[in-house]
Formats: C-alpha cells, structure tokens, sequence
C-alpha cells in the first residue's frame, strides 16, 4: 500500500499552497519516506473521511489515518524511529508547539492580507463560492477590500519575521545545527506567501531569505519544485 498524503490544491491540481501541507511534507520527506500527494480542492476535504476530517493535511500511513500537521510529524517520529529526527531533543516538541503558535498568531494574519482574494482567484468555481463565503464571515469584510497592497502590510511581515531572524544569528537553522520541524512550521507559512504571490517578497539579503532558500533546497530540492502561481 501506498502512503498517501491529501494535499489541499487549487483549479491547478499542481499549485499546493497550504502551509500545513507544506510542514507534512516536509517532515516525510525528512524522515526519507516514500509517499505521494492526493490533490484535494477545498470541496474536497469532506470526502476524504465523512464526518471526522474537516481539514488537510490527512496522511493515510498504510492504513493508519493522520490528521494535522504537527500530529502527523509526532506520529513519523514515533513510527520512524530509527530515522533523522523531526524533534532534537526530549523538549523539542514543546518548543515546537510554541513555534506553531507563535506563527499562526504573528505570521498568518499578515501574510492572509497579502493573499486572501488571490488564494480565492487561484481556486475553481465552486471552491471560489465556498472560500469567498467563509473568509468574509471570518474577516468580516469583502476579500476585495481584505486584501491590501503588499507594501502597506510588508512592516507587519517584518516584524514578525524578527525572532525568525535573531534567532538566525546563532544558529544554521531554527532547530540549531540541522533542520527539524521546528523549521518546517514557518517554512510552511512562508511557502503559503510564495506559492501564491509567486515569490517571497522580502530582502534577499535578509537571514529569513538566505534560510528560505536553504529549506527550499532540502531534500533533494522537494519545495524548490513547486509549482508557483504566476
């Protein structure tokens, strides 16, 4: 049996833009598994498993059903012991806990301004309808008048960028000396920003960027091959 993973996709089955897909297959493809995408329109989701999943990433581990990004790392690295560790040490879920938090609450509200009515122009007709209506009652304005111009949001983003950043200064990677999961949280995020925007708008002289693009290069180039909206 293949391992699958269902991967939130738009009207290009190709274009995956979810940052919790993107941390799910990061963290595979850490531990050196083999395993295929199941593109998955937002329509889609309900279909994977009736009643029980509402979001992506699900990962079907032959036939042991995963749900959330960060469960789905937790169950690799108990599954997979015996390869690279998603977790560096006995606290490292914690902290990566902490990173996840910390993410949702300083990265994806700005990054959500930048991309929401582009996200839902990425879509087909009826995840449009579906997106449209949910992001409006969520953000409690048309995503015409959500969305603002990269500029004006750009502050918000690199401020919230700076722990990434310090951090950065100290070590290689936000795990330390290698990569782990505690990367592939803000990585996912950042690649939400990318895929759609069709790069990261940031400095490329910047720590964030020159991380970026070495977490885009990891396992054998994995992210670098994604398919970015023009």
């Amino acid at each position: 049996m293949t391992r699958r993973l269902f991967d939130l996709c738009g009207r290009d089955r190709n274009l995956r833009f979810s940052p919790y897909c993107w941390r799910a297959k990061m963290a595979l493809a850490h531990k050196g598994l083999e395993f295929e995408t199941v593109p998955t329109p937002f329509l889609g989701v309900a279909a994977i498993e009736p009643d029980v999943v509402r979001t992506v990433p699900v990962l079907d581990d032959h036939g042991i059903r995963v749900r959330d990004s960060f469960d789905i790392a937790v169950h690799l690295e108990h599954a997979y012991p015996d390869r690279a560790p998603l977790f560096a040490a006995a606290d490292g879920i914690a902290a990566a806990r902490f990173m996840e938090s910390a993410t949702f609450a300083t990265l994806h509200p700005p990054i959500m301004r930048m991309i929401v009515k582009d996200i839902h122009d990425q879509l087909d007709d009826a995840d449009q309808e579906y997106f449209r209506e949910s992001r409006e009652s969520r953000l409690g304005l048309p995503l015409e008048e959500a969305q603002q111009d990269v500029g004006l949001v750009s502050p918000e983003l690199d401020k919230a960028l700076a722990p990434l950043r310090r951090t950065l200064e100290f070590h290689p990677w936000l795990a330390g000396d290698e990569p782990g999961f505690v990367d592939y949280i803000p990585f996912g995020t950042l690649m939400w920003l990318a895929v759609i925007h069709g790069g990261l708008p940031i400095d490329p002289d910047d720590a964030v960027a020159d991380w970026f693009g070495r977490c885009l290069d990891l396992h054998n180039g994995l992210a670098r091959g994604a398919r970015f909206a023009a």
